[in-house]
């Protein structure tokens, strides 16, 4: 290669060399420790508190719920779902802001939402029960009454109320919102779903979005029975299946520390169930709890619940329970 060509080709090349140098030089080098005091001073004053969305420029209050109603394919009337989501706290909040400035009849337009939480709160229980009714048809209403306390609990409530984004649309006076709140406020939702579309709809929301908390869970572990023995004495004599009769059919590791009892339980000469347990009496207890879920058809490899129910299909839970009530 000649001398003028080498020469050329260094021409063509240095001024992109030097222009890759120009743009590595760019971060000056106070650049580092002043993103690490930075850090440090961000760290130092802890996390920022927490703000809602309403705080934000773009924030359009009637746009939520309008977007809030269409993520759930539902039809709610306007004013009864704002109602669901405006709670006694802001509206006294915001009287007082009015009086501090001089209002002497403060009007908002805004009504709180306590009838709803009443009605909805009422209206959950019948839904969940009636549904347990229909799906668990053997278990006892003590068994029932566990697992609707569970899922009407404000615990069980407020889950599935943050999971459908109520906690930036729900009008309070304190933020973040409470447990508490977000019960109350998924309980008036029912109660406006119900006002809005009927009976119907109400019951399809809570069947989809609490009854199908029970999805893949033990159902036995939310009722827990002190004295198993005794009960299935009473339910056998109640439905006349016989003296249970607890026998001993196994035991391995005797008189050692993992000693295990096999104990079975028979029923007019049929068995019922089986537990093991370290004593005696532990396996005969565990036996027993076997035999109630074998009875009452919540076995542990039982079918998954039907969580297709129509309302049509536990109107008659509902009227029983409602002709119970009068009675």
């Amino acid at each position: 290669m000649s001398f003028v060509n080498f020469s050329s080709i260094l021409v063509r090349t240095l001024p992109r060399s030097i222009h890759a140098a120009n743009q590595t030089r760019q971060i000056h080098r106070w650049v580092a420790p002043t993103l690490r005091e930075l850090k440090r001073r961000r760290e130092k004053m802890g996390p920022e508190a927490a703000l809602p969305r309403s705080g934000h420029s773009d924030w359009n209050y009637n746009a939520e719920l309008f977007a809030f109603g269409r993520r759930l394919s539902e039809q709610f009337d306007a004013k009864l779902l704002q109602q669901a989501f405006t709670h006694r706290s802001f509206i006294a909040q915001e009287e007082q802001k009015q009086a501090e400035v001089g209002i002497v009849q403060p009007e908002l337009g805004l009504s709180d939402n306590g009838e709803l939480i009443t009605l909805g709160g009422s209206l959950i229980n019948q839904y969940v029960e009636a549904f347990l009714l229909t799906a668990l048809p053997k278990l006892p209403q003590e068994g029932i009454g566990a697992i609707v306390g569970h899922l009407t609990s404000d615990a069980s409530l407020a889950h599935v109320s943050s999971h459908l984004g109520t906690k930036d649309i729900i009008l309070a006076a304190t933020f973040p919102v409470d447990q508490t709140l977000l019960a109350d406020t998924i309980k008036a939702l029912v109660g406006a779903l119900q006002r809005s579309s009927g009976d119907e709809r109400a019951f399809l929301f809570v069947r989809d979005f609490i009854c199908t908390q029970l999805n893949q869970q033990d159902v036995n572990e939310y009722w827990t029975i002190e004295r198993p023995l005794d009960l299935l004495k009473e339910y056998c004599q109640e439905k006349k299946l016989g003296e249970p009769e607890p026998r001993s059919i196994g035991l391995v590791g005797k008189n050692t520390l993992l000693a295990a009892h096999n104990v079975a339980i028979y029923c007019n000469k049929q068995f019922v169930g089986s537990g093991f347990g370290e004593d005696v009496d532990t396996a005969i207890d565990e036996a027993a709890r076997d035999a109630l879920r074998q009875l009452f058809g919540t076995q542990l490899n039982m079918k998954p619940l039907n969580f297709s129910l129509g309302f049509e299909e536990v109107a008659r839970n509902l009227s029983r329970k409602a002709a119970s009530k009068q009675a």
